[in-house]
């Protein structure tokens, strides 16, 4: 049974529609960014703090490759995930990608982003880091929700989306 792997921007949703997901589906979930903090023994902004994004970056693909091949799980993904060409190959291997494509206005906006390292920088560098992500989020997704209604409007989306894709079991 493949994975279920969302991935978009940071706070668009994706831990929130996983754990639905889980529940619904009752399979087990992973977020990579709880995966890596619990395999260092800190949080995200402290591996940032202490050793920067490119030691971070080697933990996610690590993770990914983990994750990859693991069966019939959902995998929320960090949102810099799909930055790293073989992380993305290796979690598609086994899985079905899904971009949750919440504006990104709408996510610095309306979303708490305290703790996200990478979100410290102001709405301008924000969406600058999106206009980047974008095109690999699209990319690498075989469905892409952009109903953000309610999260249990958007795990209906996503579930519609995988029966059409005849992934669904």
């Amino acid at each position: 049974m493949k994975n279920i792997i969302l991935t978009g921007m940071m706070g668009s949703g994706k831990s929130t529609c996983a754990h639905l997901l889980s529940q619904r589906l009752g399979r087990p979930m992973e977020d990579t960014d709880d995966f890596i903090c619990r395999l260092e023994g800190r949080s995200v902004a402290e591996i940032f703090a202490a050793e920067g994004e490119p030691h971070f970056r080697q933990k996610e693909l690590e993770a990914a490759r983990t994750l990859g091949m693991c069966s019939g799980c959902i995998v929320a993904t960090g949102g810099g995930m799909v930055l790293q060409r073989e992380a993305m190959d290796a979690l598609k291997q086994n899985g079905v990608v899904i971009f949750l494509d919440r504006p990104a206005e709408q996510i610095f906006d309306g979303e708490s982003l305290e703790g996200r390292p990478l979100a410290q920088g102001g709405k301008a560098d924000f969406l600058a880091r999106f206009r980047v992500r974008e095109p690999l989020y699209r990319g690498t997704a075989d469905l892409t929700i952009t109903d953000f209604s309610s999260p249990e409007a958007t795990v209906a989306s996503i579930l519609d989306g995988l029966h059409r894709l005849g992934e669904t079991s």
